[in-house]
């Protein structure tokens, strides 16, 4: 079990990243893309959502140091704010923190809010990632830090202004790990039925990407640079192989609420969503 006020009190965790072309082609084909503009060198532009991906310290509830039961961790919510344009190379600095720990009780779990600051070499900050992790077996640790945002409001109860169905391949969380999420839960059948899963479930953070290429298209004219905040509550894994459709709703020039479903099984898998545009 993790110990809570340990885990707040700890150091940030230091990442240093060397993006190529090659890495931010990579994303883009991890999350389904197959504009030239994502994936091709001589034009390469990087999609926001890659944030997640910079300076990433990797899968670290593994290691034994934390305690935790890392293989019953499901990723609870995202929320990315992008300070300036993503370049499609260059060298990153991220420093983690665990800033906060709101235990459910036993047998409840835990969550735990971990953000990111994502810096070039210079300081110059490009991005900000807060996430929440749930921690399924870790309930009775106590709570520390600050507490735990509350979602934003699901969106109004009216028909959708844009409606954007995008399909995953089969083998899509093979491509989306080589982008630097090891978790076993998304390759391992062992790994997902002890979790609790038939088979490997699609990762949380590509479900994500998807979601955000699909607001791009709708609201943004697929121009990266103008989505600058993307946030969202993962409420049921995706499958590889199916569909998502993600519905958006208008707030004016500069804002949005989505939501989005897999159709095969009918079901809400990204809720309480909201977008930012410059």
């Amino acid at each position: 079990m993790i110990d809570s006020a340990a885990l707040v009190a700890r150091a940030p965790i230091e990442t240093r990243h060397s993006l190529t072309a090659r890495d931010t082609s990579l994303y883009a084909l991890g999350i389904g893309a197959e504009e030239l503009g994502f994936v091709y060198e001589a034009q390469l532009e990087a999609l926001p959502t890659m944030a997640v991906t910079l300076a990433y310290p990797g899968f670290f509830w593994r290691d034994p140091q934390y305690g935790a039961d890392w293989q019953r961790i499901l990723h609870g919510e995202q929320s990315v704010t992008i300070h300036r344009p993503l370049p499609a190379e260059g060298e990153f600095i991220g420093r983690t923190h665990f800033e906060g720990v709101d235990d459910k009780g036993p047998d409840k779990g835990a969550v735990v809010l971990v953000s990111r600051s994502i810096h070039s070499l210079d300081g110059t900050l490009y991005a900000t990632d807060r996430r929440t992790a749930f921690l399924r077996g870790d309930g009775g640790c106590g709570s520390a830090g600050v507490a735990i945002p509350r979602p934003r409001p699901a969106p109004a109860d009216s028909p959708p202004d844009k409606v954007v169905t995008l399909a995953t391949a089969l083998n899509q969380a093979l491509i989306y790990r080589l982008s630097g999420d090891l978790n076993p839960l998304h390759i391992d059948p062992d790994v997902a039925r002890a979790a609790g899963f038939d088979c490997p479930i699609l990762h949380g953070l590509c479900s994500y990407g998807v979601v955000g290429r699909a607001i791009l298209q709708a609201v943004a004219g697929n121009e990266p640079a103008r989505l600058i905040r993307l946030d969202a509550r993962f409420s049921a894994p995706v499958y590889p192989g199916e569909t998502i459709e993600t519905r958006i709703w208008r707030e004016g020039d500069t804002k949005a609420r989505f939501e989005a479903r897999v159709i095969e099984r009918d079901l809400r898998v990204l809720t309480h969503g909201y977008a930012e545009f410059a």
